[in-house]
């Protein structure tokens, strides 16, 4: 058993999987927030993110939003990978726009969850809708203390 808050479980499970999360780093995400079933990422889109109309790559976006889904399905120290995910390209991600993907948990039970994600630029203009199913494994994201 835990004295641990569910957000201290939360930030404890973030900061464990950020330390092993290599592809975003190397892409320039960046946590902002992460609590039980929600987690905040943002994504300035450079230069080597554009395709060839000179926009955001749609597989940038996609990451960005997969890996704030994989912070907010992650967050109760359960291992949970993806099932299935969807995403539905709105408007194009620019050069120099800072974008943020929001993933909040829409229902969660036994080893199935449900999450919603959505990426929006600076002006909070909608670029993205995403929607992500996981799995829960049989392992935790680090190893609880007992008391």
């Amino acid at each position: 058993m835990t004295d641990l808050t569910p957000d201290e479980i939360a930030a404890r499970s973030a900061a464990t999987m950020w330390a092993n999360d290599d592809a975003s780093k190397h892409l320039g995400i960046r946590i902002s927030t992460v609590s039980a079933g929600h987690a905040v990422l943002t994504m300035t889109v450079e230069k080597h993110h554009t395709n060839g109309h000179d926009i955001c790559h749609g597989g940038y976006i996609f990451t960005l939003a997969d890996s704030a889904f994989a912070f907010a399905c992650n967050s109760y120290n359960q291992v949970a990978v993806a099932q299935q995910n969807s995403i539905t390209f709105v408007a194009p991600g620019k050069l120099g726009d800072t974008l943020t993907a929001t993933a909040v948990e829409v229902t969660r039970a036994k080893r199935s969850g449900v999450y919603d994600a959505i990426v929006t630029n600076q002006h909070n203009d909608t670029i993205a809708l995403f929607r992500g199913n996981s799995r829960t494994l049989n392992n935790t994201v680090f190893k609880e203390e007992t008391s």
